[in-house]
């Protein structure tokens, strides 16, 4: 079997398109998390946890309204789904808080940018799983 055939079988895959497409998705809400989190660094005198989960739900917000039209394709309850997508949000959001302790605090590195960086993959994963089996799960 060649390696485009390969390829082609794995992305015909549900499952793998959707994770595409939710790393799209999250990767626009990726660059809304940092010119919020960006904007509030610079003019404001905020905590870093507090700029980072402002940022952080702002961005989730838009990658649930992108999620439900184009990575899973949802017509349930929006007010359900959203609820539901929030909560996951928040789920990964205390994921990456803690990350961000655990830098700041416990090892000291005060590189701002690369903590949010490193805090916001943190919950990537956790996001895109629970969130197809949970959330989305009607969808299937």
């Amino acid at each position: 079997m060649s390696q485009a055939s390969i390829v082609e079988r794995i992305t015909r895959r549900r499952g793998v398109r959707q994770f595409v497409k939710f790393g799209i998705v999250g990767a626009s809400g990726f660059l809304v998390n940092l010119a919020v989190f960006t904007l509030l660094q610079r003019g404001t005198a905020l905590p870093i946890w507090f700029d980072f989960s402002l940022a952080f739900m702002i961005g989730g917000v838009s990658n649930y309204f992108l999620n439900r039209v184009w990575t899973f394709k949802s017509s349930a309850h929006a007010g359900k789904e959203g609820a539901k997508f929030l909560f996951v949000s928040f789920l990964a959001l205390l994921v990456g808080d803690v990350v961000i302790w655990l830098l700041e605090t416990v090892l000291q590195y005060h590189r701002h940018h690369t903590v949010w960086f490193v805090a916001t993959l943190s919950g990537m994963f956790l996001n895109f799983f629970v969130n197809k089996y949970w959330t989305f799960r009607s969808v299937d």
